[in-house]
């Protein structure tokens, strides 16, 4: 499916947000229902480091917030969705465009909600992995996302 107007919004104020936009990456596609997220890493003088590659704060900064922006909206407002934990794994120099594609299977979102009719909290991992045009992983990210039921305010 292709973006919507909504979705297609989202992604210029995203791009435009100043701390995303420092670290050099792009989000050029939102899934209408946010299932589905393309990130872009450049190398250009904003992202290459002293040796000539993609810097790997970049890397990371380009793909930090999306996983747990995605669960967020796929989940809605009564739910507390936190980034807890990442590492990364830097596997080859990034000399060329990165793309990272974040996807959420279709039970994912329905697990974490079912599991959380009997769970106070959960923490779930997710991973994405940068690639070239060829598809060779030159970075593999792990995100620990924390999900809880929103408590009712009490009145």
């Amino acid at each position: 499916m292709s973006e919507s107007w909504g979705t297609r919004l989202d992604r210029w104020k995203f791009n435009l947000f100043p701390a995303y936009r420092g670290t050099g990456g792009r989000v050029t596609y939102i899934r209408h229902d946010w299932s589905l997220v393309r990130v872009t890493v450049p190398l250009s003088w904003r992202t290459r480091n002293y040796v000539g590659s993609i810097y790997g704060g970049s890397l990371y900064g380009a793909v930090d917030p999306i996983y747990m922006l995605m669960l967020m909206r796929c989940l809605g407002s009564d739910y507390v969705v936190w980034d807890k934990a990442a590492t990364i794994r830097f596997r080859r120099p990034g000399r060329s465009r990165l793309t990272a594609t974040f996807q959420l299977e279709p039970g994912v979102v329905a697990g974490i909600r079912e599991d959380l009719t009997r769970l106070p909290k959960l923490d779930r991992v997710f991973t994405v992995e940068l690639v070239d045009q060829s598809g060779v992983a030159h970075a593999v990210v792990e995100k620990t996302i924390h999900v809880s039921r929103r408590s009712p305010i009490a009145g």
